[in-house]
């Protein structure tokens, strides 16, 4: 008696599993996503065998779809108007070991040739198009597929009839073939959608944690025409005309004046190049380590003209220049060379032994040198800082959209510089805080997307060189300064004050100018004698002429005064002329010729050359190909 109850309750247990088991496989019906399969294509499908498209050539004695048995039962589907109400709802599919649960021995086989479902899908691609087979378009539809496979051309097939469906050109016969299918392989659909889910949540993680470190080349190369000539003879206050151009010093006669000469001979034209190659490798994807390599073999015409300590000032486009130091034409150097990371969203650092100190300060729209305006003394201020490339930090802080903060200290390290007497910042004598050395402030604030207006103030520690202060490596003081009587000074300080801006008013026209302010302390070694100072300003206004000819090209026309003498004139050996105020005119116009190729003509006139009220005018023209890879 307990046996046969026994028996009757598994037997009764049995065919409770078995109907729960076929309300399970019902219920699937409803929770697996036909989108969600069609990622799988690639996983579950020889890539040779089915690649997906929305393109197939008909395949040849393939049955009409009316050919293929469907069971009356799935007539409950005229209700349906789109593939996304056949889906079922993903569900995820347990597996250990790789090895996923088969609940059916029917799961184990093919799918072969003969097959109702072979059949029924080679007919739904024949008719929408959704398998394209080998290269020669055919489905080869005689050859036995794993279920995985043809579930992978079954979810191909959804996503065309959804497609087709959308536009109204639904069949319902086709409908109901597809929900027996889906029925028929919901496993293999539902382990696919999981497959597929796995995959995208490995790949995001990767996007998101794994980075390359990467280095990214950018090159610059430029080719420079010049030439420059003059009205009449042009005074210039140097000692030493027989010096190299870049070594021209001042001095006093002897009744305690500058020495004054005059060139009677204009300069004959040249042709130079620069190259510049900048790596920028990047560790963490945020970071940026820049190398910049340079050489080049230029030396303008228009130096000729000017006084001692002004080399590479009035007239001299900023690319006709040697890369390192003067006369070592073509010798590769280390330009630039600097670290920079984010602190947070806001703030960036950049550390070096040779930072660039124009890539944080005194910029402007219009007078960028590779588009804008390209002299010396026009992309920037002439006053506003003693170090071009130093060793040291600068800190950026984007305060918010209108107001940003740049901070940085240098110690001199210029690439154009001789070691020993220059360069102090790497000399264990002077080292970073006992040689030359700056440091700047600079407030930026930008009211709209067309308007900048900076804020700009600069402390500046400057060694003596041969008893002298200036040379075009002292500003905000320009020319040479001794101690008013022909004898030697102390390192000198200076004070600087800037403001600069650009505005855009319209697409076509822009507007932008500096006004900048310096006072330079000099101190003389004879103790006899009192402190003296130098007061000079510099001004710049100008207008710029956006996509002017073509879309991407720019004109600038500048005015310039670089260097006006306020007070303290008599402590200048040179730099001061007769008390005149020297201007330039210059005329710029970037042409693309295409993305990586432009062409540059400029025109610079130079009026009361070395701040001589009676030296004749000079022109200077030049002509630049820039190129950029």
């Amino acid at each position: 008696m307990i046996k046969a109850a026994t028996t009757w309750k598994d037997d009764l247990t049995r065919t409770t599993t078995f109907w729960l088991s076929l309300l399970v496989c019902h219920s699937l019906l409803q929770v697996i996503p036909s989108v969600a399969i069609a990622l799988e294509t690639n996983q579950g499908l020889d890539s040779e065998q089915l690649p997906v498209t929305n393109d197939l050539n008909s395949v040849s004695e393939n049955p009409p779809l009316d050919t293929v048995e469907v069971s009356d039962e799935t007539l409950i589907l005229e209700e349906i108007t789109s593939v996304a109400e056949l889906g079922l709802e993903e569900e995820e599919v347990d597996s250990k070991d790789g090895i996923l649960q088969v609940t059916n021995v029917s799961q184990l086989r093919d799918v072969s040739p003969g097959d109702w479902a072979f059949e029924a899908l080679r007919s739904l691609v024949e008719r929408y198009g959704c398998i394209a087979g080998y290269p020669d378009g055919t489905f080869r539809g005689n050859r036995a597929m794993t279920r995985y496979e043809f579930a992978a051309g079954l979810n191909a097939c959804l996503q065309q009839i959804e497609r087709l469906i959308g536009t109204g050109s639904d069949n319902r016969e086709d409908l109901v073939t597809l929900q027996r299918l889906i029925q028929e392989f919901e496993v293999e659909l539902a382990t696919i959608g999981s497959r597929v889910d796995n995959l995208e949540g490995r790949v995001e993680f990767l996007e998101d944690h794994q980075f390359s470190t990467t280095t990214k080349l950018n090159a610059l190369a430029f080719v420079n025409l010049t030439g420059a000539f003059a009205d009449d003879d042009v005074k210039v206050e140097v000692s030493d005309l027989n010096t190299r151009l870049e070594l021209r010093s001042g001095g006093r006669d002897a009744k305690g004046k500058p020495i004054v000469q005059e060139i009677e001979d204009d300069p004959e034209i040249t042709l130079s190049n620069l190259v510049w190659l900048t790596f920028n490798t990047s560790f963490t994807g945020r970071d940026s380590l820049v190398t910049q390599l340079a050489a080049g073999n230029g030396e303008s015409p228009a130096n000729v003209f000017a006084s001692g300590g002004l080399f590479n000032t009035f007239g001299v486009p900023f690319t006709d220049q040697t890369a390192g130091i003067q006369g070592e034409d073509n010798d590769v150097i280390i330009r630039e060379f600097f670290y920079s990371f984010p602190v947070g969203d806001k703030i960036q650092v950049t550390v070096g032994p040779r930072v660039n100190w124009y890539r944080y300060f005194d910029g402007n729209a219009f007078n960028f040198f590779l588009t804008g305006t390209s002299s010396f003394n026009s992309i920037g201020s002439t006053l506003s800082n003693a170090i071009d490339r130093g060793s040291g930090a600068v800190v950026t802080w984007d305060i918010n959209d209108q107001f940003r903060l740049a901070v940085g200290y240098l110690g001199e390290n210029t690439e154009f510089l001789p070691g020993g007497l220059f360069n102090s910042s790497s000399n264990p004598a002077q080292g970073l805080f006992n040689g030359t050395n700056t440091l700047t402030a600079e407030l930026t604030f930008s009211p709209t997307d067309t308007i900048n207006v900076r804020l700009m103030y600069n402390r500046s520690n400057i060694k003596q060189i041969f008893g002298t202060v200036g040379g075009a490596i002292g500003e905000p003081l320009y020319g040479l300064a001794d101690d008013g009587f022909g004898g030697p000074l102390r390192s000198a300080n200076a004070d600087t004050f800037g403001i600069n801006f650009d505005w855009l008013i319209t697409r076509r026209i822009g507007v932008f100018g500096r006004y900048t302010y310096g006072s330079t302390n000099l101190d003389p070694r004879r103790s006899s004698l009192p402190d003296g100072e130098v007061n000079a300003q510099s001004i710049q206004l100008g207008l710029a002429f956006p996509d002017l000819g073509k879309e991407g090209a720019l004109a600038t026309l500048s005015y310039v005064i670089p260097f006006s003498v306020l007070d303290g004139r008599k402590f200048l050996i040179s730099g001061g002329g007769d008390g005149g105020v020297q201007y330039e005119f210059e005329a710029a116009y970037f042409y693309p010729l295409t993305n990586n190729v432009s062409l540059v003509p400029a025109f610079y006139l130079i009026g009361n050359p070395n701040n001589f009220s009676d030296n004749p005018n000079i022109y200077v023209g030049n002509l630049r190909a820039q190129f950029s890879f």
